[in-house]
Order: C-alpha cells, then structure tokens, then sequence
C-alpha cells in the first residue's frame, strides 16, 4: 500500500517550489515520483496534432516522493503510518491520529 495516492492533497517539503500545495495527479511507484498539480512545471514544445495546437505548453514533471508530504487537517505536514482498522489496514496521519479517507 502506498503512502502517497491519487487525489491526495500535498505540500512540498523541499526544492523551488518549497511551500506550494496541490493535489496528486499521477503516482508512479517504481521510480518513487509523483505528478502534483501546479507543482514542477516544465516548459515543452508540442508538435500539432488534430486535437491540440502547435507551441510551447507547460506541463507538470513529476517530483521525487521525499520531497511531498500530506497536508494534515490542520493544514500542516504530516507523515503517514498504517493501522488495522475493522480488519482493513487504513493510512493514519502521524500528526493528528487520524484516518486519511481515500
């Protein structure tokens, strides 16, 4: 099981974009990286397409998982451990002890 996951809310902990949040796009668990929106935009030249317009487009790259951290309901970052709860093993929020949903 994963500690980071699609549609997580997160903060950057390190890099330039330090202190910027977002929510997870993309998780990739074999090179431990992950897509975040608005977070890491990088500049690429697309070529044209039927669908899409010919330029240069901004686009997130993704970041390494150390460098992101779940956002706790306080706001704050938290690390993440797992439980067994009613006999389903559930993320727990290490800040608050709460459940993350997801």
């Amino acid at each position: 099981m994963q500690k980071i996951r699609k549609g997580d809310k997160v903060v950057m902990l390190a890099g330039k974009d330090k202190g910027r949040t977002g929510e997870v796009l993309q998780v990739l668990p074999k090179e431990d990286r992950a897509v975040v929106r608005g977070v890491n935009l990088v500049k690429r030249h697309q070529r044209q397409t039927q669908t899409q317009e010919a330029g240069i487009i901004s686009k997130e790259a993704s970041v390494h998982l150390s460098n992101v951290s779940i956002i706790d309901k306080d706001g704050k970052p938290t690390r993440v451990g797992f439980k067994v709860v009613d006999g389903k093993k559930v993320r727990v929020a290490k800040r608050s002890g709460e459940v993350i949903d997801g």
